[in-house]
């Protein structure tokens, strides 16, 4: 008979046959575990009508069932709005309705950029990490008419819930490319016919004045610290919003203000 040591367990990865079927397991769990929640009509229901996202289950109210068209294949579980509260942060305004979903696959920089067109300005965010504004940021791109929007895989906000509410939908429609380096993103950018403004207060020329070229990147940095300096030194020319009374707006509202600019030109 097989003696076992102490502490050690006889079913071993070559012995168990169940040993890979654990690790699958856990790996499952550990999947399901950060997979985002979306919550609210405008979240949910983009989601819903995108064919690129996975849904995984909802949880929603009977009252508010009524307003969706949810797909048979997808699990539903009637709770109540309290039950609701539980599984979103807290006062998170659900609006009756709650879904887990799977995060949508990488976009390639080359892909979108092959979708250029004159005039769709392209959205380039340095380091801006909030997820509330990157959401308010994707759905001014999307009211403009934006190409996408390009940020730094590391420094970046992940989907989520707050992040999709705040884009009221526009998670699902406008192009999101994650890059490695942000340096050499900008310089295929210019490859591609790019011209690439960057904002900041302290440039000599407005946004009005930097524009020409049909083909615009907009660059924006991170509230307070504003665009790195090698962002800045990738950048055609830097400009600023014409703004008087305060000293800089939020990095949201600053880009709502640039696409608009960019799309009156």
């Amino acid at each position: 008979m097989a003696k076992v040591r102490p502490g050690v367990n006889a079913c071993n990865r070559q012995a168990c046959p169940s040993w890979s079927a654990m690790r699958r397991k856990a790996r499952q769990a550990t999947k399901a575990e950060n997979r985002p929640r979306f919550w609210g009509r405008h979240a949910v229901a983009a989601a819903l009508e995108n064919p690129d996202r996975h849904i995984h289950r909802i949880w929603i109210t009977r009252e508010a069932a009524a307003q969706y068209d949810i797909p048979a294949s997808i699990p539903v579980t009637y709770a109540d709005g309290a039950d609701l509260g539980r599984l979103v942060p807290r006062d998170a305004p659900h609006q009756g309705i709650v879904a887990e979903v799977e995060r949508l696959e990488d976009i390639l920089l080359a892909d979108l950029l092959d979708q250029a067109e004159d005039h769709k300005p392209l959205l380039v965010l340095d380091q801006v990490t909030d997820p509330h504004n990157v959401g308010a940021i994707l759905r001014s791109a999307a009211a403009f008419g934006a190409l996408g929007i390009v940020t730094q895989d590391r420094h970046a906000p992940p989907e989520s819930g707050a992040l999709a509410k705040a884009a009221s939908g526009a998670l699902e429609t406008m192009p999101w490319v994650r890059v490695v380096n942000l340096a050499r993103a900008l310089d295929d950018m210019a490859a591609a016919g790019f011209w690439r403004i960057g904002l900041t207060g302290e440039a000599g020329q407005t946004l009005a004045e930097a524009l020409g070229p049909a083909r615009v990147a907009l660059v924006l940095g991170a509230e307070g610290e504003g665009m790195r300096q090698n962002t800045e030194a990738h950048c055609d020319a830097l400009a600023r919003l014409p703004i008087s009374g305060i000293e800089s707006l939020n990095v949201s509202n600053a880009a709502a203000v640039a696409l608009y600019a960019a799309s009156v030109a």
